[in-house]
């Protein structure tokens, strides 16, 4: 299997396709399309994570190059500290929320921000330099997360003493991830009696890396047992955050931007501009509307979120698998930010978080996923739907919208699969769609 490259970064499976030979090379390239200055590193909890690290920091300072070496920490932490000490850029190691044997680079721009799509093809298409003789130091930092946490807790939309009242007793599962300590903490400074599963340096994952429903079960379970008011889930690098409710039930990863979004529209009150992508669910644009707002959306991935962001002056947006984006703070996927935002909502709300979910727009979403060996074809898609009443949005791959249902169908960004994602108002017409889509893609091309 090939090296997956995308705006998201590299990722590989470790000894196969990815070395300390080849995150060198890129390493060498960032410091060329980079402006002058120190280049922060980081990375998940990944054992194997630990030599690339290394490897790494040596080929940062032989390009001339110091380093913010911060060790374990969050990718949204990078992000901000980035952003917020006028840093040069950053490399994080990790691969998100691939499996275990996985590993990979994530490139963060002079601003904190993913590298675009122009910088992306620099990076990916470019050529390693000669060492230069001044070597570079390595500035050691223990305390990124906790900047990261004064952060959050100082956002203006964010009531911290409202929420101290309520001492929420939450549940976190950081599947033993960067998160580990910087979500635990700052909820302890939020005044939560916060349980701890799966909040150790450990290098393992003890249940599937993406926070999904299915993985969850512990979780939930947990928060049964503890009679929480909440649990919280992150993925391997904490850009990602997913919720169970009071009951254990998982409420899935796209009511996460959805309460997230709801929090900040109830304090400012006025019209906002919220942006999302093509695969996030419908419910984002009932909130919005209920408060007078609009969404604009984007191709999957969070870079292409950020630059319409940034295009629009918009203030919050993320994506339906858990990623929120609050510019406040900074322009990255962000599960500390998000988890303060849903809080924030409970607080307010004066109910528990199943009757707010209960209040929330009902739709179901399907997520499935599926390999091929040639390309879609999707005029063959296209040409299926012909005689419906619907509009197809060929941005980033296709997606085809009814007045009732939606359905996108794009190459994943991080995995060698194709992403089925369908939405309507019961569970029977999603399967369905995503059922007949799967058919017709196994068909070959005539």
């Amino acid at each position: 299997m090939e090296l997956i490259k995308s705006i998201s970064g590299i990722r590989g499976i470790v000894g196969t396709n990815l070395n300390k030979s080849i995150v060198n090379t890129y390493a060498n390239i960032f410091t060329h399309i980079q402006p002058k200055g120190d280049i922060l590193l980081a990375r998940d909890t990944r054992s194997h994570g630990e030599d690339l690290y290394d490897s790494i920091i040596k080929m940062l300072t032989l390009m001339g190059r110091d380093v913010i070496s911060c060790g374990i920490i969050p990718t949204p932490t990078a992000q901000f500290i980035i952003k917020n000490k006028n840093l040069a850029g950053g490399i994080v190691i990790t691969a998100s929320h691939n499996p275990i044997e996985w590993n990979g680079l994530k490139f963060l721009d002079d601003d904190g921000c993913f590298l675009n799509t122009e910088k992306m093809e620099m990076l990916l298409n470019g050529s390693p330099e000669t060492i230069t003789i001044d070597r570079g130091n390595i500035i050691e930092s223990e305390d990124a997360y906790l900047n990261h946490i004064s952060n959050v807790l100082n956002l203006d939309c964010i009531n911290t003493n409202k929420i101290k009242e309520k001492k929420f007793k939450v549940v976190v599962d950081t599947v033993n991830g960067a998160a580990y300590k910087a979500l635990p903490e700052l909820l302890e400074k939020l005044n939560c009696n916060v349980i701890k599963l799966y909040c150790k340096n450990t290098g393992e994952f003890p249940r599937g890396t993406e926070p999904i429903p299915s993985h969850l079960g512990e979780l939930s379970k947990t928060v049964r047992e503890e009679k929480a008011d909440i649990g919280f889930a992150t993925d391997p690098d904490a850009d990602r955050l997913a919720i169970v409710d009071n009951t254990g039930f998982p409420i899935g990863e796209e009511s996460t931007l959805i309460l997230a979004v709801e929090s900040y529209l109830k304090h400012y009150k006025d019209s906002q501009t919220i942006v999302t992508n093509l695969s996030t669910s419908m419910g984002v644009d009932a909130i919005a509307n209920k408060y007078n707002s609009i969404v604009e959306r984007s191709s999957v991935g969070e870079i292409n979120v950020v630059e319409k962001m940034k295009d629009l002056g918009s203030n919050i947006g993320g994506e339906g698998n858990g990623g929120v984006i609050l510019e406040e703070s900074h322009l990255g996927r962000d599960s500390l930010v998000a988890s303060a935002l849903v809080l924030n909502h409970l607080a307010q709300s004066n109910l528990p978080l199943n009757k707010i979910v209960e209040n929330l727009p009902n739709f179901v979403m399907i997520k499935d996923k599926t390999t091929i060996e040639n390309d879609i074809d999707f005029n063959g898609i296209k040409a299926h739907f012909k005689n419906d009443i619907a509009t197809f949005i060929e941005e980033d791959g296709l997606k085809i919208i009814w007045e009732d249902k939606w359905v996108h169908i794009r190459k994943s960004n991080t995995e060698p699969i194709i992403r089925i994602i369908s939405e309507a108002k019961d569970n029977d017409t999603a399967e369905n769609i995503i059922g007949l889509i799967k058919k017709i893609v196994s068909q070959p091309v005539s």
